[in-house]
């Protein structure tokens, strides 16, 4: 199952609505990669309202996700985070360092277009 990624001005909007497995996982960080280099976009918002929770593959996987955009020129904000995934996070030493969040992707783009300037 693929994750949608769209696209809105300069920027790159996923709602995460489905239960994250390895294999989703893999293919969302390179769909969104890919999503990234072929767009241009300055920033990307991963909204994770609907995760529950995670296990330290996708953990992992989330944290190089935020490193790798960033890598390409792309801000990441995460919105939605919920109790456990950021416990879980905690726990398993995953640091976003430098990383925005906010309560949900409304605030995510108000907090990106901060975070660019815009």
């Amino acid at each position: 199952m693929r994750i949608p990624i769209l696209k809105l001005h300069e920027y790159l909007l996923i709602t995460i609505q489905v239960d994250l497995d390895d294999k989703t996982a893999l293919q969302f960080q390179e769909d969104l990669l890919e999503k990234i280099h072929n767009t241009g976009a300055k920033g990307v918002v991963i909204d994770l309202t609907s995760v529950d929770m995670i296990d330290s593959f996708i953990a992992k996987v989330l944290g190089d996700v935020v490193r790798m955009s960033n890598l390409m020129g792309a801000k990441v904000v995460l919105t939605g985070i919920q109790p456990a995934v950021a416990i879980t996070l905690i726990d398993l030493g995953i640091m976003l360092k430098n990383v925005p969040t906010a309560l949900d992707l409304e605030q995510g783009l108000d907090k990106l277009k901060q975070e660019l300037g815009g």
